[in-house]
């Protein structure tokens, strides 16, 4: 039913205009009643929603047109990104190594593998949804699977699993910063001695939780329905040559050397993007903020190597030919980026995000629950929120001061507040269309099913967002039945 109503949406590109529109219009709505709210981060301050209809809004549409495209999240992170990974593929170096990893791997631990990348793929930020779903569709099609069901895999484990990681990553310093702040409004003093590393604990030990719960979905919902792949794309699994294995070893030593001068960036003292000592200096770092380019690096240079060492690069033509072909295939999602870009800017310019949220938190308020029912129906409208805006910091920053001082005052920890949160944002991330990524998925997709639009992807995906919401759940009640940390002196309970 998801997959038939969604393929009768108009083409992504058509969707996001006429959901900009939709925006502008019902602001104007909205703005006839005069609804307003109080933001939640600034007592006193009155929110409300702006007409995009109204002189002052006609005038950003036309102004900031082209700032709202050339802004969209995505398209820098995508475009830069695959630059690096355009070389290693136009080279034959990434489908050399994944036959070799094909080869070397039991199949049966394929799809484990697959999931457990996508899910540590964000300490790398946002560089995994660009990497890993096209990455996984090749290898499920090398061994004669779906490739689609390896792409959905690689979704599942970077999007599902964005806040599950073995590592701190830049999101626990973001959402951190902003709960600590919030837990201040109530109690300074407990605020001063919290740490960013509150969620770590159960960040760590979700996922293993995430990549079993993934990979079965994969092997036993999603991909028995897919059924067998009939389209044109195949991937022969033919063993290395030896010129193949020649050109691995030296992009391995490559990569090696890449690895070291980008370290001497970051760990030494006097390293230029490393953070202020004794503030994390590695987590809040200018390296956080450079990933997206020093990983199109760490692509770019041992595909550089590979095609040398294999003559598939025999000049600097051939580099230049290899990087435009690649920008080339990107082109639907240039443009697709144009009209999501205006949709997103549209709709956080008229503050109905942040209204839409208040009456959310609001409601929670409202009903007068305690104890785990509580905890569970802040992570289903958490979810819900997840649906109309992408942004995880954007939503925290505006719930973050409304729901932590509620918990507080009902006797729980700031520390559980924001894992709760983050369970919700991260299991609802695969469905929601307007998800800043989503666009760029169904592009990767389509190279395997013409056909496929927004509702087949989101049918495809849904398996895994209830199994994950639903365990990632049971997980955390679990994790407060018995009392565990969350992390390094953070507990379940909150206590004056």
């Amino acid at each position: 039913m998801v997959e038939t109503t969604g393929n009768r949406l108009p083409h992504p590109v058509t969707l996001f205009a006429a959901l900009a529109l939709l925006v502008l219009i019902v602001s104007w709505i909205v703005s006839l009643f005069g609804v307003s709210v109080e933001h939640p981060g600034k007592a006193g301050e009155m929110i409300t929603v702006k007409n995009m209809l109204s002189a002052e809004g006609i005038e950003y549409i036309f102004t900031q047109m082209t700032a709202n495209f050339v802004g969209f999240a995505p398209l820098g992170v995508v475009l830069v990104t695959m630059l690096g990974i355009g070389l290693a593929e136009g080279t034959g170096l990434i489908s050399a190594i994944l036959r070799g990893f094909v080869l070397s791997v039991p199949q049966r631990l394929i799809t484990l593998g697959l999931v457990f990348a996508g899910v540590m793929s964000s300490v790398a930020s946002d560089a995994g949804y660009v990497v890993l779903p096209p990455l996984g569709a090749v290898i499920f099609a090398a061994i004669g699977r779906h490739p689609l069901a390896g792409l959905a895999a690689a979704f599942a484990g970077v999007s599902g699993g964005f806040s599950a990681n073995l590592f701190l990553s830049g999101t626990d310093a973001l959402l951190g910063e902003l709960t600590i702040a919030a837990a201040a409004i109530i109690d300074p003093t407990y605020a001063e001695n919290m740490n960013i590393a509150m969620n770590y604990y159960f960040i760590a030990a979700s996922v293993f939780v995430l990549t079993i719960v993934g990979a079965w979905v994969t092997e036993k919902i999603v991909e028995p329905r897919l059924g067998e792949y009939k389209g044109e794309f195949r991937e022969k699994l033919e063993k290395l040559k030896p010129i193949e294995k020649k050109g691995l070893t030296w992009a391995g030593v490559s990569i090696v050397v890449a690895s070291i001068l980008v370290s001497l960036l970051i760990l030494p003292s006097w390293g230029p993007l490393r953070g202020v000592e004794g503030d994390m200096p590695i987590i809040r770092s200018p390296f956080m903020s450079s990933l997206v380019p020093i990983i199109a690096i760490l692509f770019f240079v041992p595909g550089l190597v590979y095609g040398k060492v294999t003559k598939g690069i025999r000049s600097d033509k051939d580099v230049a030919a290899m990087m435009t072909a690649t920008m080339a295939s990107m082109g639907m999602f240039i443009v697709l980026s144009f009209t999501a870009g205006q949709f997103v800017a549209f709709f956080s310019e008229s503050n109905m995000g942040l209204v839409i949220g208040v009456y959310g938190a609001q409601f929670l308020d409202s009903i007068n629950l305690t104890g785990i029912p509580l905890i569970l129906m802040f992570i289903l409208i958490s979810a819900f929120i997840n649906l109309f805006i992408g942004s995880a910091s954007a939503k925290w920053a505006m719930m973050a001061p409304v729901f932590v001082p509620i918990m507080m005052q009902l006797g729980y920890s700031p520390e559980l507040t924001q894992m709760a949160y983050r369970v919700a944002d991260s299991a609802t991330n695969i469905i929601s269309p307007l998800m800043t990524y989503f666009a760029i998925i169904i592009a990767f997709a389509q190279k395997y099913d013409r056909k496929m639009g927004i509702g087949t992807l989101i049918s495809v995906m849904f398996p895994y967002s209830m199994f994950f919401l639903v365990f990632w759940t049971l997980t955390l009640v679990v994790w407060m039945l018995f009392g565990i940390d969350l992390g390094p002196g953070s507990g379940i309970y909150y206590t004056k």
